[in-house]
């Protein structure tokens, strides 16, 4: 199932890290359930890849979700040493990211961790906020060594850690980290279980909504939770907001459940109420919507 919409509108009331800005961007983004792999963007553009959709984009799905996914039990006392690619895009436990490896100094660090534990971090980093200090274990769970010492590599988000020192930049960077949990509910009234059922319903109306602006048949929405805790379920929203680097890197960084789970049932409410909006003008000026899009 995949679905696109016009605007993500995450919440103005929302927090950040100190890295990131408090009010998230307004970019347009896709928010993707596709049961496929996704396709990777290239990693290095004066390289030749094989052939596939100039149009296509990175998408974290369902289906890259174990039904009951949990992190492993590092202790977040823990400080350890990690290989580090920095990258364009946010990986999120539990979720599927597939990569190609040509550049030589990653090439290195395959060949190393072909002979380890084939675990690396994954830290997004772009030319505005720079690399950022939280990111996820990518652990390689299938890949393919080309005649050319290319890598085609299909990762799975473990868990997320923080940046604490850098041990060296070249031949590739690699960093000591500790580990990040997400910090027991302050209270035992809090019902984890009621918020993340109020995401996946926001999620569903999105969904609909969306198809419908697009042209497409209104069906039935299927079960998104698909026997996941709150938790990961929220890493799994998190992952479905396509487009919004930025934004996901603040949902990652939060070490609450339940303050991830508000503010993406809020992004996903205000995002509601846009295509509410737009579906209303749609209805009202049918050939301004079509000839506008």
């Amino acid at each position: 199932m995949e679905m696109a919409f016009t605007h993500l509108i995450p919440s103005p009331s929302s927090s950040s890290s100190s890295s990131l800005p408090h009010k998230p961007s307004l970019n347009p983004i896709s928010l993707s359930l596709n049961p496929k792999f996704p396709t990777s963007p290239p990693l290095h553009p004066n390289r030749r890849h094989r052939r596939r959709n100039p149009n296509s984009t990175l998408r974290c799905s369902a289906s890259s979700f174990s039904e009951k996914h949990h992190t492993n039990s590092s202790n977040s006392d823990d400080v350890v040493e990690l290989p580090l690619f920095p990258l364009p895009l946010v990986l999120f436990p539990g979720a599927i990211l597939p990569l190609q490896i040509f550049e030589f100094r990653y090439r290195i660090m395959m060949h190393t961790l072909l002979h380890t534990d084939l675990r690396f971090g994954v830290i997004y980093t772009d030319a505005v906020s720079g690399t950022a200090d939280v990111g996820c274990v990518g652990e390689v769970i299938k890949h393919e060594r080309l005649v050319d010492d290319r890598f085609f590599l299909i990762c799975k988000g473990q868990e997320r850690f923080r940046v604490t020192s850098v041990v060296r930049t070249k031949p590739y960077l690699v960093a000591q980290v500790s580990w990040l949990e997400d910090r027991p509910a302050p209270s035992a009234d809090l019902d984890l279980e009621g918020l993340a059922g109020e995401v996946e319903t926001y999620m569903k109306d999105v969904i609909r909504l969306s198809n419908r602006l697009g042209g497409k048949p209104e069906k039935e929405v299927g079960d998104l939770r698909r026997n996941l805790f709150p938790t990961p379920f929220s890493f799994f929203v998190g992952s479905t907001f396509e487009g919004a680097p930025r934004e996901q890197q603040a949902l990652l960084e939060l070490e609450d459940t339940a303050a991830r789970l508000q503010r993406e049932k809020e992004t996903l409410k205000n995002t509601l109420n846009y295509l509410t909006a737009a579906s209303a003008v749609k209805d009202v000026f049918p050939s301004s919507s079509s000839n506008s899009s």
